[in-house]
C-alpha cells in the first residue's frame, strides 16, 4: 500500500550545488552509443552549469556497461577523484544476457563505492527498448520525457561529493575537539 506523504509537513529541498573545485571522473560505454553520447553531452552540460572546471574532468570510454566498474576502479587507482559518474545503456534483448550485464554492472559499481568510500554514480539506463532509452537521454537535445539520466547523474555525483567533503571536515573537527 502506498503512503501519501503530501500532507506531512516534510519538505525536502533540493540543495544548491556547486561543482567548482571538484575532481570528477566520467566513464562512458560506447555500446548503444547513440544513447550514451547524449548521456555524456547532458552530463557535460550539467557540469558546466554547476561551475565544474573542464581541467578537473576526466572522461574514459569503454566498450560496454560491463566494463564500467573496472574503468572506475582504474580511475580511482591512478588519481584522486571526488566522484565517478558511470554512464551506459543496456537494452533488453531476446536472451538473459541483459540481466547478467545489468546486475554485474550495478553490483560492481556499488561494491567499488563502498570499498573506496567514494561516490560512484550508476548512470546506466536499463530499459526494455530503444524508445525508453531515448525518453531518458534527451533525444534530439530535449530533456527527455522521463528526465535526463546524464544530467541527474551529475547532480547526484556533485551532491554526494560535497556531502563526503562536509562529513570528512565534520569528522575531523569532532576528532580534534575530543583530543
Amino acid at each position: 500500500m502506498a503512503i501519501d506523504y503530501s500532507n506531512t509537513g516534510t519538505d525536502l529541498k533540493q540543495p544548491q550545488l556547486n561543482a567548482q573545485g571538484l575532481r570528477l571522473g566520467i566513464t562512458v560505454s560506447r555500446f548503444n552509443s547513440a544513447v550514451t553520447a547524449r548521456l555524456l553531452e547532458g552530463a557535460l552540460d550539467e557540469l558546466n552549469s554547476l561551475g565544474a572546471e573542464k581541467s578537473k574532468i576526466t572522461i574514459v570510454e569503454v566498450p560496454g556497461a560491463f566494463e564500467l566498474p573496472q574503468a572506475a576502479n582504474i580511475l580511482l587507482l591512478n588519481d584522486t577523484y571526488d566522484a565517478i559518474i558511470c554512464l551506459g545503456c543496456v537494452i533488453r534483448g531476446e536472451t538473459s544476457h541483459y540481466e547478467y550485464i545489468c546486475q554485474s554492472c550495478a553490483n560492481g559499481l556499488e561494491s567499488l563505492s563502498l570499498k573506496t568510500g567514494k561516490p560512484i554514480i550508476f548512470g546506466v539506463l536499463t530499459t526494455e527498448n530503444i524508445e525508453q532509452a531515448n525518453e531518458r537521454s534527451g533525444e534530439e537535445n530535449s530533456t527527455g520525457v522521463h528526465g535526463h539520466k546524464g544530467r541527474s547523474s551529475v547532480r547526484t555525483a556533485v551532491e554526494m561529493a560535497l556531502l563526503a567533503q562536509e562529513m570528512s571536515v565534520t569528522r575531523g573537527l569532532c576528532q580534534e575537539q575530543s583530543v
